[in-house]
């Protein structure tokens, strides 16, 4: 096992890689503990959960809303629950953002903790202390910002992901390489096909390494107003991708890189054959390059973005493998994009 620290305004988060669920008891209290987690969770590892009361929820990006959060605040209130609660979230991104974000406000904030069952949530959604919902199919329009007590990555987990679910974490592991580690770039690109197969050694290494990139980066800026905005690489184009096509996370934004990249080249900032390593690694990895889609609900979506400010957009660039920058872009050059690519 190894670990990491996040030093937050709202309190410190360790991050547990390698860490079985089976010894969570070790990180949580006797009592006044309830755990959060969906069906397909619960279906395969309840048996290995500590004896603590359990809140099931589906799955889907389509429960992931008020509606959910609504639901949860009634049972955490039918439960008793007082501010010497524990809240743990057993589960994927879905799972760990609404704990995070239920955890954060009920009460005015108890504390909370995850065990990732993701890959994608592992490398991601886990981690960082954000947490938030989406609300009339935008992502996560409404959220706070709040550290996990802990994050546990059971890399044991993975085993029962579907592959479309490994290929949206590879997605992430592929933008944290991007953004922060060229030659964890090149790992990939010479170990891919291990990565897709779940080689325990490839993946304890690319958890881990995506982890420290963006656990230094959040502690340095933990609530996006400078260099955070780095790990929306892929992301502005993905986000409006994924609420337009319905597409999973990871194929959106493995899309959105490839759009990205482009532009970067198309800027003069990155080398035409970079763009093309990009786009090659994530063809290698099972994950689309390119997703048909309406241009102009695209762009409908993409001005919605969170990063907007009045007529412009804080994006990433790149301006070679492991060297990201961010700069203000105007709503209209990224509709131009918009058109070129469909």
């Amino acid at each position: 096992m190894k670990t990491l620290e996040i030093h937050g305004s709202t309190g410190d988060s360790t991050i547990r890689v390698g860490e079985k669920l089976q010894n969570l008891g070790k990180y949580i209290p006797a009592e006044n503990v309830v755990i959060i987690t969906d069906v397909n969770v619960k279906r395969f590892y309840q048996n290995n959960f500590p004896p603590h009361p359990v809140i099931t929820i589906q799955t889907g990006e389509k429960i992931k809303n008020l509606d959910t959060v609504r639901s949860i605040y009634g049972k955490l209130v039918e439960l008793g629950v007082d501010r010497s609660t524990v809240i743990i979230g057993i589960g994927g991104g879905i799972v760990c953002d609404i704990t995070g974000f239920v955890a954060s406000t009920f009460l005015r904030g108890v504390k909370f903790g995850f065990v990732s069952s993701t890959l994608l949530s592992q490398v991601d959604a886990s981690v960082g202390g954000k947490n938030g919902v989406n609300f009339k199919g935008y992502k996560n329009m409404v959220g706070v910002f709040s550290q996990p007590e802990f994050v546990i990555c059971d890399l044991n987990l993975l085993s029962t992901l579907p592959e479309k679910e490994v290929l949206c974490g590879l997605a992430e592991i592929v933008k944290h390489a991007a953004i922060g580690d060229g030659d964890l770039f090149e790992y990939l690109e010479e170990h891919y096909q291990k990565a897709l197969a779940l080689d325990s050694a490839i993946i304890e290494r690319l958890v881990y390494d995506s982890v420290v990139i963006k656990s230094a980066i959040v502690n340095r800026d933990e609530k996006e107003k400078g260099e955070r905005r780095k790990l929306n690489f892929g992301h502005t184009f993905g986000h409006a991708i994924e609420k337009t096509t319905g597409v999973r996370h990871g194929e959106a934004v493995s899309a959105g890189m490839v759009m990205a990249s482009e532009l970067s080249v198309k800027k003069g900032h990155l080398q035409a054959k970079n763009a093309q390593r990009i786009k090659s690694l994530l063809g290698d990895l099972k994950l689309p390059t390119h997703l048909p889609a309406d241009r102009k609900t695209v762009f409908d979506a993409l001005q919605k973005d969170k990063k907007r400010k009045g007529d412009r957009i804080y994006f990433v660039f790149l301006e070679d493998i492991g060297k990201p920058f961010v700069d203000q872009i105007s709503i209209k050059e990224l509709e131009d994009i918009i058109n070129d690519f469909y």
